[in-house]
C-alpha cells in the first residue's frame, strides 16, 4: 500500500515510521530544505539551541511511541531536571517547582505555609483525572464522533470541571494569587490563555511534578535527526523542497497528490501540516466560507549567544509580570503587545555543555504575543526586545546585555511565513470547543484514504501529544485495513 505524507514535522516521521511497520511504502514529501518543522536548530556555528520546543514533558509516552516504532530506548537519552524550574516575580520573589516531593513540601512550607495541604490535595485530584484522561482522550481518536459522546465520556468531563477555565479551576485549591498563576501558566505550553483554556488541561501541571520535566541530551531537534536516521534505514522516502500543490479525490476517495504540477497515485494520504491549511490542498470553497478556527498564540522567540555564563541560572525559568491576568488580557483578548511582558528563558547550559563554547551560553527567550497578521513586526520587534533582554537582566542575568556575541530574533510573521496558522506556534487554539471531539480528528472528512496528524489535531499540542496522535492514527489504519479485508472476504463468499 502507497502512502504519501505532507510534512516532515514529528508528527509526519513519527507516522511514517509506524505505518513503515505496517508493511506500507512510505514517501514522505516536505516543502522546506530540512526535516523537523517547529523542531530545529538555531544556531551561527559556535552557539547551537532549539528553534522551538525546550520542556520535555511525558517521556513515558514518547518512549511508547518509540518503542511501536522499533526504535531502541537508548537512542533517547533523557536527562531529568530538577528543580522543575523556578517562577519569577515582579516583587523579587520566587517559587520553585520541584519534582522529589520533599523538596516541594519544603518549598511550599517555606514560602507558603498556609498552602501545603492544598497542593497535595491537587495532586490528589489530579491523579484520577490524569489516568483517565489519557486512556479515554489522549490515547483515542474520535473520527467517529459519536464516540466522544458517551456517557461515561461527558461524566468524565463534567467531573474534571471541563467547562471551566484553567485558573478558575486552580484557584480552587490555591488561595495565594502567586501559585495560581504558577499552576496555570502551563496552558502558555499550549497557546492558550490560563483564563479561557479548559480547566483539563490543569493536567499539564500537575504531569510536570507527577512525571518531570526532562531534557534531550544535545537538544529536542536531536529526535528529529532521530527518526530521519530510521526513517532512512527502513526505506521511507523523503523528498525535501518537495511542496504538494493538490490532494486528488475519486468518488470519495483519495487517488495521490500533485507535487510540483506532477500528479503522483497514493492509496492513502497524510497530512502533516498545520490543519486549516488542508483546505487549500483540497480546493473545499465551502470552507473558506466558515467561519475559521481561533488560532494559538504566537511568540517572539529570542535566540543570544553570550561571552559568560550564570552559574545559579536554572535550566527553565519564568518570569512573570505585575499584573499577570492584565498580560494575558492584552495577547488574547485585545490582541497588543503587552506593556509589561512575560517570558520564558531557556538556558540548556546547566545541563549541556554542547551548545556554547566553555565558557559562554547559548539563551532562549519566549515571549508569548498575539497571533495573526495585524502587528506589524517590522516596526514593533526591537521594542519589545529591548523590554524583553532589560528585564531579564535586572531579574535573572545580570550583565546580559553587555555580553550579547549573537543575537537572532523570529516573530510570527516569520512562523507565518513558514506555514504555521496565523502566525500561532503551537497550531489552532485549546479552547472548549477546539478541543477533544470538537478538534479536527485523524480521519476529518467523509472519504476514504486521507488522514491528518500534527499539533492542531486531536489530541493536541505538545511533542510527546503529537507523537500519540501518531500512534492514534496507525491503530485507525490498521483497523480500516483489517475492516476493508474482512469486508473483501465477505463479499467474495
Amino acid at each position: 500500500m502507497k502512502t504519501a505524507i505532507i510534512g516532515a514535522g514529528v508528527g509526519g516521521l513519527t507516522t511514517a515510521l509506524l505505518l513503515e511497520r505496517q508493511g506500507h511504502q512510505v514517501t514522505v514529501f516536505e516543502q522546506q530544505a530540512n526535516p523537523g518543522g517547529r523542531m530545529q536548530y538555531e544556531t551561527d556555528g559556535d552557539f547551537r539551541i532549539d528553534q522551538g520546543p525546550t520542556i520535555v514533558l511525558l517521556p513515558d509516552m514518547i518512549r511508547n511511541v518509540l518503542d511501536a516504532c522499533a526504535i531502541p530506548q537508548n537512542e533517547l537519552e533523557l536527562i531529568k531536571c530538577d528543580p522543575l524550574y523556578r517562577i519569577h516575580y515582579a516583587d523579587d520573589t520566587a517559587y520553585t517547582k520541584y519534582s522529589d516531593p520533599a523538596k516541594q513540601k519544603e518549598e511550599l512550607l517555606t514560602k507558603f505555609p498556609n498552602q501545603a495541604a492544598q497542593y497535595d490535595q491537587f495532586m490528589h485530584d489530579m491523579e484520577n483525572v490524569y489516568r483517565v484522561g489519557v486512556s479515554q482522550f489522549l490515547e483515542q481518536g474520535f473520527s467517529n464522533r459519536f464516540r466522544f459522546f458517551t456517557s461515561s465520556n461527558l461524566r468524565f468531563l463534567y467531573k474534571s470541571k471541563a467547562y471551566r477555565d484553567v485558573h478558575s479551576f486552580i484557584s480552587d485549591y490555591f488561595n495565594e494569587p502567586k501559585l495560581q498563576d504558577a499552576y496555570a501558566l502551563q496552558s502558555l505550553y499550549i497557546g492558550g490563555s490560563p483564563y479561557t483554556t479548559p480547566a483539563i488541561y490543569g493536567l499539564i501541571s500537575y504531569s510536570e511534578h507527577a512525571h518531570g520535566i526532562w531534557y534531550v541530551k544535545g537538544g529536542y531537534a536531536g529526535l528529529i535527526d532521530t527518526l530521519v536516521s530510521y526513517c532512512e534505514e527502513r526505506g521511507v522516502t523523503l523528498q525535501y523542497n518537495a511542496k504538494v500543490d493538490k490532494i486528488q479525490q475519486k468518488r470519495k476517495r483519495v487517488s495521490g497528490i500533485e507535487v510540483d504540477g506532477a500528479f503522483q497515485p497514493f492509496n492513502n494520504v497524510v497530512y502533516n501540516g498545520d490543519f486549516p491549511a488542508i483546505h487549500s490542498l483540497l480546493d473545499d470553497k465551502k470552507a473558506k466560507k466558515k467561519k475559521q478556527p481561533s488560532a494559538s498564540s504566537g511568540c517572539l522567540l529570542i535566540y543570544a549567544g553570550t561571552n559568560r555564563r550564570w552559574e545559579e541560572l536554572q535550566t527553565h525559568q519564568f518570569v512573570l509580570p505585575e499584573q499577570f491576568q492584565q498580560n494575558m488580557e492584552a495577547i488574547f483578548e485585545s490582541r497588543t503587545i503587552p506593556e509589561d511582558p512575560s517570558f520564558y528563558v531557556f538556558n540548556p547550559n546547566s545541563i549541556d555543555a554542547t551548545c556554547a563554547p566553555a565558557g559562554k551560553s547559548a539563551l532562549y527567550f519566549l515571549v508569548p504575543v498575539p497571533s495573526g497578521d495585524h502587528i506589524n513586526w517590522d516596526q514593533q520587534k526591537d521594542l519589545l526586545v529591548e523590554r524583553v533582554l532589560h528585564k531579564a537582566e535586572k531579574t535573572l542575568l545580570p550583565g546580559l546585555l553587555d555580553s550579547i556575541e549573537w543575537l537572532k530574533l523570529r516573530t510570527p510573521a516569520d512562523a507565518s511565513q513558514a506555514g504555521l496558522y496565523q502566525g500561532g506556534s503551537f497550531g489552532i487554539a485549546p479552547n472548549l470547543l477546539q478541543s477533544g471531539g470538537f478538534r479536527p480528528q485523524n480521519k476529518p472528512f467523509g472519504f476514504e484514504g486521507l488522514y491528518a496528524v500534527g499539533a492542531s489535531v486531536h489530541p493536541g499540542g505538545g511533542v510527546p501529544i503529537v507523537m500519540q496522535g501518531a500512534k492514534n492514527l496507525s491503530d485507525l489504519i490498521m483497523s480500516e485495513v483489517g475492516d476493508y479485508a474482512q469486508e473483501t472476504v465477505r463479499k467474495s463468499v
